[in-house]
């Protein structure tokens, strides 16, 4: 199980009947506001309350690495595009979504929806 602190920490619980054991993956120091698993659970999105886009990768136990960084409006969330997960979606609070590259976070495409955009 994987959740997210207020305080932008990253923590994994394994449980195992009635016992369990937690561990600190990443702290980005940012709020997290959703966390998403590629198709295949290899890649962790973290999206932060700042719109900042991170990737975590549960197999290698490294740092999250800062894929995406708000521009003129952050993003309020992403997802993977599936089959596979070399690509994202995300939607920006202005109504902007774009599709990225998760290897180097190369921006492929946008469309602007011409209208704000809100999670309720």
């Amino acid at each position: 199980l994987y959740f997210s602190a207020q305080e932008g920490i990253l923590l994994f619980y394994h449980v195992k009947g009635l016992q369990y054991e937690m561990k600190v993956c990443a702290d980005i120091m940012q709020p997290i506001s959703s966390l998403m698993f590629s198709p295949d659970y290899t890649v962790l999105l973290l999206v932060t309350d700042e719109g900042t886009v991170y990737t975590y990768k549960p197999a290698h136990g490294g740092e999250a690495v800062k894929l995406l960084d708000t521009c003129s409006s952050c993003f309020l969330a992403a997802d993977f595009l599936t089959p596979g997960n070399k690509y994202c979606v995300s939607v920006t609070i202005s109504g902007e979504v774009q599709v990225w590259f998760l290897e180097d976070g190369t921006c492929l495409s946008k469309l602007n929806l011409d209208t704000e955009v809100c999670v309720t």
